[in-house]
């Protein structure tokens, strides 16, 4: 499985990104694909992940502001991130769940992408 990341940068407060993760390899099925983020110093955290029935899971200090789409027929899923603030500075990684057979599961991460904010 290989997961590219695109969409990192540098933004003012307020601006907005959109991260793309696209999923390419051998498998089964998608069972579930997000983002998690680490800034220096601190632990990865989840940011917001959307599952095959298209149920999400966000962050509390991103809903509201940030927005994952059901990945697409090609296997890309977006981030859309509104109103950065200085605080969403980090490394963006993208994960993925995935099955080979139809009752399994496992799980891969991208190389991340990073994401800055200025105030």
């Amino acid at each position: 499985v290989q997961l590219v990341e695109s969409g990192g940068g540098t933004v003012q407060t307020g601006g907005s990104l959109r991260l793309s993760c696209t999923a390419s390899g051998r498998f089964f099925s998608v069972n579930a694909m997000g983002w998690y983020r680490q800034a220096p110093g601190k632990q990865r955290e989840l940011v917001a992940t959307i599952d095959s029935g298209d149920k999400t899971n966000y962050a509390d200090s991103v809903r509201g502001r940030f927005t994952v789409s059901p990945w697409n027929a090609k296997n890309t899923v977006y981030l859309q991130m509104n109103n950065l603030k200085p605080e969403d500075t980090a490394v963006y990684y993208c994960n993925i769940h995935y099955g080979l057979g139809y009752d399994d599961d496992y799980t891969y991460w991208g190389q991340g992408t990073q994401v800055t904010v200025s105030s």
